[in-house]
C-alpha cells in the first residue's frame, strides 16, 4: 500500500496483524544477525539493527510452558511456544484436551478466527516435516 507524505509508516504489529487477518503469518528476521524477533518490533532486540524483513516461519515450535484457564465458556490453555525459528510466543494450544498439553509437546501454527478477529493457535504435531 503506497504510503502519503502525510502517513506515518504502517507498525510492526499492525503489519503483523494485517498479514495475520490475510491468512499469513509473518515474523520479523534481522538481515545484519540473521535472528528472528518475536513481538514485532521497528529495531532487532538482538542487535540493535533496523535492518528488518518479514518472513513467514515453518510453524513449528514446542511447549515450553503451559497453563490452563478455567471459566465459564469453557476451559482452554495459555502457552509459551519456543518457535523452532527461535522466538517464543504466547498462544493456546488447541483441539485436543487442555490435560494434555505439556511442556515438551511439539506443535504447529494455526491461524483461527476467534469473535470475528485472526488468532495465531497451535495445534499438536502429529508428524515431524523436513
Amino acid at each position: 500500500m503506497p504510503q502519503t507524505e502525510n502517513e506515518p509508516a504502517p507498525s510492526a504489529e499492525r503489519h503483523y496483524f494485517e498479514q495475520l487477518a490475510q491468512g499469513r503469518f509473518v515474523i520479523p528476521q534481522c538481515q545484519a544477525c540473521a535472528r528472528h524477533h518475536f513481538y514485532p518490533r521497528v529495531v532487532c532486540p538482538h542487535c540493535g539493527s533496523d535492518s528488518l524483513r518479514w518472513v513467514e516461519p515453518s510453524g513449528r515450535g514446542e511447549v515450553y510452558s503451559s497453563t490452563v484457564v478455567r471459566g465459564k465458556g469453557g476451559d482452554y490453555t495459555v502457552c509459551l511456544v519456543d518457535l523452532d525459528e527461535g522466538p517464543r510466543l504466547m498462544s493456546r494450544v488447541v483441539d485436543m484436551p487442555v490435560e494434555a498439553v505439556a511442556i515438551g509437546l511439539r506443535v504447529r501454527a494455526r491461524i483461527d478466527a476467534v469473535d470475528g478477529a485472526p488468532l495465531l493457535v497451535f495445534v499438536a504435531q502429529t508428524e515431524e516435516r523436513a
